[in-house]
């Protein structure tokens, strides 16, 4: 489940100095800070308690894990801004003005084509599958009621339900389509791609910078735990 934060009403950027919206994925967040929470603790506690090489190997496991599990939790998000979609991932960042854009896809996973053809995977946007077929079972209860209550009308005006036969469930009933929450996010996307890509200010080449503030204290970490080990 991904939800927005700071966003500016409507779907679409009011103007280019419109503040971004930024999603991220809620569960992922509340893992991140148990996970951290358990190990800190127990890291901290054999680091100041532990005797012998205790201390160092937990300091080391530490180093290593910690920025793993910021990584995986706590530091992916999309920020969607009126010139560009900006993708933070575990180990990159990811810059695409919307004018490079091709086409965001939902399939197992969501992810942003670029016009070159390259592809970023939008790791704070999961699929949910469980989610897509909630929304698939509310969407045909939605549909069965508004069927439901076309008869009933037709009834009442003396024409024997005769007009609740007439096509297919009207899928604009309500307020759209039911759509699980991270494919709403996903339309929400759309829907500023096609209203920004031609825009002068969207346009520019993709960058891409790599998490060397992550990569750097987990590798120093695995280093000094894998000298730990070799040594006994």
């Amino acid at each position: 489940m991904t939800t927005p934060e700071n966003q500016s009403p409507g779907p679409r950027p009011e103007s280019p100095a419109a503040r971004d919206r930024i999603y991220r994925s809620p569960a992922a967040l509340v893992g991140g800070v148990l996970l951290l929470a358990v190990g800190g603790w127990l890291g901290g506690d054999a680091v100041l308690t532990g005797e012998g090489r205790t201390p160092w190997v937990a300091l080391a496991v530490l180093l290593l894990a910690v920025p793993l599990v910021v990584a995986f939790t706590l530091r992916p998000a999309v920020f969607a801004g009126a010139d560009r979609l900006r993708v933070r991932n575990p180990f990159r960042v990811v810059v695409v003005p919307w004018g490079e854009v091709a086409s965001l896809r939902s399939g197992y996973t969501n992810e942003v084509v670029t016009t070159s053809g390259a592809k970023y995977q939008l790791w704070s946007v999961p699929v949910s599958l469980r989610g897509r077929k909630k929304a698939a079972r509310q969407q045909a209860h939605r549909e069965a009621e508004a069927r439901g209550e076309r008869r009933g009308r037709g009834r009442g005006l003396g024409f024997g339900g005769g007009f609740g036969g007439l096509g297919g469930a009207d899928p604009s009933v309500g307020d759209g389509p039911v759509r699980a929450e991270t494919d709403q996010v996903m339309h929400e996307l759309r829907e500023i791609h096609a209203a920004r890509e031609k825009a002068a200010e969207a346009q520019g080449e993709v960058s891409v910078r790599w998490a060397y503030e992550v990569m750097g204290p987990a590798a120093a970490g695995a280093v000094l735990l894998a000298v730990l080990l070799a040594v006994g």
